[in-house]
């Protein structure tokens, strides 16, 4: 088990790929030897044992004028993941995933963390608006028996956002392990809008494992990982009535990419992604997501009738792998008063932008970002509070040879504090997949884009780094300090 002090330790003495771990082979052999592991050692797969759960919210300890206070314990648990194993797991409160935190815009929440575990920990709000010291900075870790306060303004619109571990060197351990949980921003927009709500506003927190047989949840390559879980669950069922749901899909996967759609191919309409609502709905087919991004979609169940059943898969699945992630099955009528309407929400104009920068994102030989592995005590960057910057990315990584999928030749790229409008891909004007404000872009091989941010709204010191959280552990990862 990896602590501050002996990641150190591993990194100087075999290099940044020693901390996570690697998917080095290429070839046929490789994919014998995951193959292997993927069925041999792996708890057995049963698609749809389990009913999908949804993550618990978690109530405030206290309440000020302005501020919601919480209190969360960072602790072990045994949890069922596979049907009749129990795993160990690390977890927010005890539970897999993490409790989910209901927030308003304009009023403040306050969580003191306290960290029982074994582990150096370091909790980041992802996607939101934060102080820097609030920002869980990789060396602004909690230590074992240690506690720490957290303090988010919520000065942004209705986003759906979610808290995770980012440790240096631990962040990719810890979310594979179980440190992640939802954060779900609301505004007056939002109430407004005649969206599916309550009961059918659902969250779907999709991430890959691997579940021994005796029940051990394994942090290995994510080559190695055949289990596919929903909300801590895997490959659930969930009941659903004919009639529209809102469902906030994340990729809360540390290492791979997932393609998501559903088995007869219908189309559903996003509504949002990773800064919250899209100005004008589109209809989708299938999401490409990898490690931290969201999409906030809207299915209508209406079009089947009651005892249909219908699969969403992941087409990017190894072909070794099972494509199932869950079943809806729809089991009665309701009413349904809710709909899409044709706006969601107005940006403000793109500013111009005054700075343009270039990045190259690499794995091989070594995981960096410009030929640089991320030190805590060099500033990569320095922008000014308010500059409007235009940031080419290039996913330098060759792509894999067909049928041989490598995930670690695919980058997504994040940024704190602030949200970006993707201009270009390859080239080309942001197609559908890249709308609305985002946090966490997608580079496959040989991927380049154009993204346009501007910095603030607070100074002081700030991550850019791959959300392949294995990638980040690594040293794909860079430093940014706004100033005044």
């Amino acid at each position: 088990m990896l602590n501050r002090r002996n990641a150190l330790k591993v990194a100087a003495a075999g290099g940044a790929a020693a901390l996570f771990p690697w998917d080095r082979l290429t070839g046929a052999g490789s994919q014998a030897v995951a193959s292997s592991l993927a069925t041999a050692e792996a708890a057995p797969i049963v698609p749809f044992a389990h009913a999908m759960p949804l993550p618990k919210n978690l109530k405030p300890t206290s309440f000020t004028a302005t501020s919601d206070l919480y209190e969360i314990r960072m602790q072990e648990a045994q949890v069922e993941i596979v049907k009749g194993l129990m795993s160990k797991v690390r977890t927010y409160d005890g539970t897999f995933p993490g409790p989910t935190i209901r927030a308003t815009q304009g009023r403040e929440v306050v969580v003191r963390q306290i960290n029982e575990l074994q582990v150096n920990t370091a909790v980041h709000l992802h996607g939101a608006h934060v102080l820097s010291e609030h920002d869980g900075l990789p060396l602004d870790t909690i230590v074992p028996g240690g506690e720490r306060t957290y303090r988010y303004p919520n000065n942004q619109p209705a986003a759906s956002l979610w808290y995770h571990d980012h440790a240096h060197h631990l962040e990719a351990e810890n979310v594979f392990m179980g440190l992640h949980g939802l954060y779900l921003l609301t505004d007056h927009n939002e109430r407004t809008l005649p969206l599916p709500s309550g009961p059918y506003d659902v969250p779907l927190v999709i991430r890959d494992a691997r579940v021994e047989a005796d029940g051990t949840l394994l942090y290995t390559r994510p080559s190695d990982c055949p289990h596919m879980l929903v909300n801590g669950k895997e490959r659930p069922y969930l009941q659903v009535a004919a009639r529209k749901y809102r469902f906030r899909v994340y990729n809360a996967c540390a290492n791979r990419y997932v393609k998501l759609r559903f088995a007869d191919g219908i189309e559903f309409t996003q509504i949002g992604t990773d800064g919250g609502f899209l100005e004008t709905p589109v209809q989708q087919s299938e999401l490409l997501m990898l490690g931290g991004e969201r999409a906030d979609i809207v299915v209508d169940f209406s079009r089947y009738k009651v005892g249909d059943s219908v699969v969403l898969e992941n087409p990017g699945a190894q072909s070794i792998e099972r494509p199932e992630v869950m079943r809806f099955d729809i089991v009665r009528t309701a009413p349904d008063y809710s709909f899409v309407p044709g706006r969601l929400t107005t940006y403000p104009p793109q500013p111009t932008p005054t700075v343009e920068r270039d990045f190259e994102i690499r794995t091989f030989p070594a995981m960096t970002i410009n030929g640089q592995s991320y030190d805590p005590n060099r500033v990569d960057i320095t922008a000014k509070l308010g500059t409007t910057e235009v940031w080419t990315v290039r996913n330098v990584e060759a792509p894999a040879a067909p049928g041989k999928p490598d995930f670690h030749l695919w980058h997504s790229f994040h940024t704190h504090l602030t949200y970006f409008r993707v201009l270009e891909r390859n080239g080309k004007p942001a197609g559908t997949r890249d709308l609305g404000l985002k946090d966490t872009v997608t580079l496959g091989p040989g991927d380049t884009v154009k993204i346009a941010m501007t910095w603030g709204p607070y100074t002081g010191q700030y991550l850019y780094h791959c959300h392949q959280l294995g990638h980040s552990s690594g040293g794909q990862m860079g430093r940014i300090d706004i100033v005044a």
